[in-house]
């Protein structure tokens, strides 16, 4: 595992959490300050040191073979593993050069000492610096807001208002601070991939030039280099996109860091000063607390930033009621009473302000207002994958073949944006599209062609590769085995909507050709692999650690370019009755991937079984006739995908789950697989489970039920009906 992303939403948290993870950020930081300044001091003893010479190059080799990279997030790509392994593979390079000394090493401290020197006072010593200042404002801070928090509520209006102000303004710079400390340790990290290993490289070229009889050593190390040259440049590529990204997502954070913080696993958490009894008197005592609704759970840590650690034992407790406590009632301001189940007497909490106390009321279910600052954040765009929209895309990609297959930049170099909107307005409107020609004139220029079709992929709804496949896509390309990743992306390609794939298919035929011009063009698969990969599969959630999968992203789309003819024109290699179905069951409350995703389409029995035929019901009214036909569609687009289904084997019959049409009344059905519920809507069961009442449900893919006298969803190709 490498290190864990610093996410900007957590610096204003600032949970122990998140500075346990800025810890493991220094430590690398520092450990890797070291190793520079322990390889420069070897390289130097390698140039001036003839005589001993053997040595000094095998500490050197030593030294580089000790060194492992830690990457950011849970995997690495092709390109970071090659990196990584550079070290390695310098270190067996040096060794072997040992027996076969020479002249003397020439122009060495240019080409190694000082770019590393270079590296390690510009960007390690800038992120040293800017730990001081990080440190130097979390004292501030934190000795500011105990003294504001120690303000008598007795005090003026006046002077409370002013001290408010006062603590505002020193948590805004705290936060700024700590966003851009946070910044520059993630920058850092990423530019050592490449900055530190480039170098040295450049040092084992020039010692090739002066070994005579190391030309055969270094013909053999000529595939890796070449290799790990186009992995440094690679990742050098990838690091400014993602730079960037992580700028922008810094900036919002600094503009509106409430609409972007990250989704918690508990309803309300952060600091808050517990009262506690003493024999000399009371104490206020720092925690980060934390508090879920359906359990009634609040933990209570002792922790000081200023300190650093802990200051006791956890302790957790089981909330049996919250009361705010009046001001003439206490001193201190923001304060609240909670009654625990499990501990007798009044726990008085103090929060850090009165909006903070007003989100702890709320979570708590305290006598404060409730107010929902829930935001659908969504904006759906107005582009579709209808006749229009792939009309769109065949226009733009036969002037792009036609007119400018060999531009250089092709699809990197961005068209004028008023031209590209002009362009899209035309193309899109209704009523010119039927009378626009075939081809796009040649007044429009390339890239504004290119331009229009990359803003009308981004224009759709979701993805194009879609929301809830993007985590399965992001899966399979860091999978180890090239073949395998080839295989699990053709699987995941033949489960997207059949308007999805053919736009895919479509698009990918098209870069693959923009590939093959690739000595005019520039634009290698990778290069489009960078250009497409975030539109293509673009995250739901805006994290540093999307961004981090940016480079997965990429992957996937060089997969589907090399692979295109085999994975659009033909099945899946697994057969889909062993393959695994995802449901999308959209909810009201987010569009994430349906619990139970993954179902078998059909069961392959010796016989086939026989099923009771029910009476129709004369009259059924339109709502169940709307739901039931709809559900029907699904299930018929669903049986659309598995063509290769028809066994040639006569002892093989396919046999699906039924289910009740349009018509059906309610019906008792049994379930032929087992299944656990991950939302409270739906029903968990065994193979064999009878349900009653079982009929269509609004979700597509999914029945209703009844179990044990509790109703809810079950998945539809997992019973069949009796």
């Amino acid at each position: 595992m490498g290190l864990p992303a610093l996410e900007f939403s957590d610096c204003c948290l600032d949970s122990p959490h998140f500075r346990e993870t800025l810890k493991s950020h220094e430590a690398e930081l520092d450990k890797t300050n070291k190793f520079i300044k322990e390889l420069i001091k070897d390289g130097k003893s390698l140039i001036s040191a003839l005589k001993n010479l053997s040595s000094a190059k095998r500490k050197f080799a030593d030294s580089l073979n000790e060194f492992k990279f830690q990457c950011i997030g849970d995997a690495e790509t092709d390109d970071e593993m090659c990196i990584a392994r550079s070290l390695q593979e310098f270190a067996t390079v040096l060794r072997n050069l040992e027996d076969e000394r020479s002249r003397m090493i020439e122009n060495a401290s240019d080409v190694l000492i000082t770019p590393l020197e270079k590296f390690r006072k510009e960007q390690i010593g800038a992120a040293r610096e800017a730990k001081k200042k990080y440190d130097k404002e979390t004292e501030k801070y934190c000795s500011i807001l105990e003294k504001h928090l120690n303000l008598s509520s007795k005090k003026k209006e006046s002077q409370l208002q002013e001290a408010d102000s006062q603590v505002d303004l020193v948590r805004q710079h705290f936060y700024e601070v700590s966003l851009e400390y946070v910044f520059k340790v993630q920058e850092v990290q990423e530019r050592k991939m490449f900055e530190f290993v480039e170098p040295i490289l450049a040092f084992l070229q020039g010692l090739f030039t002066f070994y005579h009889h190391g030309y055969e050593l270094a013909k053999d190390f000529g595939d890796f280099k070449t290799q790990l040259t186009i992995s440094i440049q690679n990742t050098r590529n990838r690091f400014e996109g993602t730079r960037s990204e992580v700028e922008s997502l810094m900036k919002k954070m600094k503009e509106n860091p409430l609409e972007h913080k990250t989704i918690s696993p508990y309803t309300m958490e952060g600091y808050l000063y517990v009262q506690e009894k003493r024999h000399f008197g009371t104490s206020w005592v720092k925690h980060y607390c934390t508090y879920q609704r359906d359990s009634k759970q609040i933990t209570m840590v002792p922790f000081d930033q200023k300190s650093g650690g802990k200051g006791g034992e956890d302790e957790s407790i089981t909330l049996k009621s919250c009361t705010r406590r009046k001001t003439d009632s206490i001193e201190k301001r923001f304060c609240f009473d909670v009654e625990a189940v499990d501990r007798p007497g009044v726990i008085t909490m103090q929060a850090l302000s009165e909006e903070d106390r007003r989100l702890w009321m709320e979570a708590m279910d305290g006598r404060e207002p409730v107010y929902n600052s829930n935001k659908d954040s969504q904006n759906e765009g107005t582009a579709q994958l209808d006749s229009i929209g792939f009309s769109i895309i065949r226009k733009c990609i036969h002037a792009v073949e036609t007119r400018g297959i060999n531009e250089q930049g092709l699809y990197r170099i961005v068209g004028v944006n008023s031209r590209v909107q002009k362009l899209l307005s035309v193309l899109m409107d209704p009523k010119a599209a039927s009378e626009i020609e075939t081809d796009i004139c040649a007044e429009w220029e390339i890239k504004t062609v290119t331009s229009a079709l990359k803003t009308y992929l981004r224009m759709l709804p979701g993805p194009l590769m879609m929301y809830q496949f993007q985590r399965s896509f992001i899966k399979a390309a860091k999978l180890e085995n090239q073949e395998t990743r080839v295989s699990e992306i053709h699987s995941l390609v033949h489960r997207l909507p059949e308007k999805n794939r053919q736009m895919l298919q479509l698009l990918m035929n098209h870069l693959a050709n923009v590939a093959n011009n690739h000595k005019q063009n520039l634009m290698t698969v990778a290069n489009l692999g960078v250009v497409f990969g975030p539109t293509l599969l673009r995250p739901q959630e805006e994290t540093v650690a999307a961004i981090m999968d940016i480079k997965f992203q990429n992957i996937v789309i060089e997969i589907l370019i090399e692979n295109h003819e085999k994975i659009f024109n033909t099945v899946p290699d697994v057969p889909l009755t062993h393959a695994q179905l995802h449901l999308s069951r959209k909810k009201s409350s987010d569009s994430k991937p349906p619990s139970c995703s993954e179902r078998p389409l059909t069961l392959f029995h010796a016989l086939p079984s026989t099923e009771k035929q029910e009476q129709r019901n004369s009259i059924i009214n339109s709502s169940l006739e709307s739901v039931s036909s709809s559900a029907n569609s699904i299930l018929n687009s669903s049986s659309s995908l598995q063509p290769n289904m028809n066994s040639s084997d006569p002892n093989l019959d396919v046999v699906k789950p039924t289910r009740p049409n349009s018509l059906t009344p309610f019906r008792k059905a049994k379930a032929l697989y087992a299944c656990k519920a991950e939302h409270d809507s739906e029903l968990s069961f065994t193979a064999g489970t009878i349900f009653d009442n079982v009929h269509p449900s609004q979700e597509p893919g999914w029945l209703e039920g009844t179990l044990n006298g509790k109703t809810g969803l079950i998945p539809e190709n997992y019973v069949e009906f009796l």
